[in-house]
């Protein structure tokens, strides 16, 4: 209209009634770049935290940003949506694969998966003696939370001496707080392979390798029951007659010798 037709700005705004405040008003180029980094930062230490708690942090923090402005910064993040963090690890150091001068000095311990023929999946806890190659155990069931774990090495306990270390893998049942306690009671140091490096593991990974091709893909399994069995079966056979080339072709009960409690 003020173009075409020649009218004033105010006549037009009149015209189509547009207050002028609105007609003249330019948008501020604000600058978000200090409510975006406090808000990474807070959400980066406290993930499980919603907006008002961010909110009220950054205020008590001595930051004066209303409410609105947050929640416009907050949205446009997208850290309205629930998120999930991941479970951090502590640092793990690289510690050789040394192996032990006696029995019960260090065990390995891992997990394996499996399913029956009907498709119902299960898993295996193997654990065995870093010096002879003792296996140990094989547990079989459905689920093996840390407090099967630490079953499963008190019933060992009854009948051998518990491990000066324990070697294992960031599974969520080796780096629980009841292992780690239980471990403590007994005096057992925990050892952690790094992230993403089986062969730090090395001696319960060629364990479980045969395991998974002179057991799990060598039978059809319909019960669990047949599962538990044969594991038995397999490991009286593993330690009492079948030879190891590591062990200059020696069975690991003939490695280990006399066992004293």
């Amino acid at each position: 209209m003020v173009i075409h037709h020649g009218v004033s700005h105010r006549q037009a705004c009149q015209a189509v009634s547009l207050p002028r405040s609105t007609q003249q008003y330019k948008a501020k180029d604000k600058d978000d770049s200090e409510v975006i980094e406090a808000l990474k930062g807070l959400t980066e230490k406290h993930p499980a935290i919603g907006f008002w708690s961010c909110y009220y942090r950054l205020r008590r923090s001595g930051h004066g940003w209303n409410h609105k402005r947050v929640y416009r910064v907050y949205t446009g993040l997208a850290l309205n949506i629930r998120r999930r963090s991941k479970r951090r690890l502590p640092e793990r150091v690289k510690q050789p694969l040394s192996i032990p001068d006696g029995p019960d000095k260090c065990w390995s311990i891992d997990f394996m998966h499996d399913s029956l023929w009907g498709g119902r999946r299960f898993r295996l806890l193997n654990i065995i003696d870093d010096y002879s190659r003792e296996l140990l155990s094989i547990e079989v069931d459905t689920c093996l939370p840390a407090s099967r774990v630490i079953r499963v090495l008190e019933r060992l306990k009854e009948t051998r001496s518990l491990p000066d270390r324990l070697r294992m893998d960031n599974g969520p049942e080796f780096i629980s707080s009841l292992l780690a306690q239980w471990c403590i009671g007994q005096g057992i140091e925990l050892i952690f392979t790094q992230p993403g490096k089986p062969t730090q593991n090395a001696l319960i990974e060629r364990c479980n390798g045969s395991i998974r091709r002179e057991l799990l893909n060598a039978n059809i399994f319909y019960t669990l029951s047949e599962v538990r069995a044969m594991a038995e079966e397999y490991m009286e056979d593993y330690n009492n007659n079948r030879p190891h080339e590591s062990l200059g072709y020696n069975t690991p009960k003939e490695f280990a010798g006399p066992m004293i409690m």
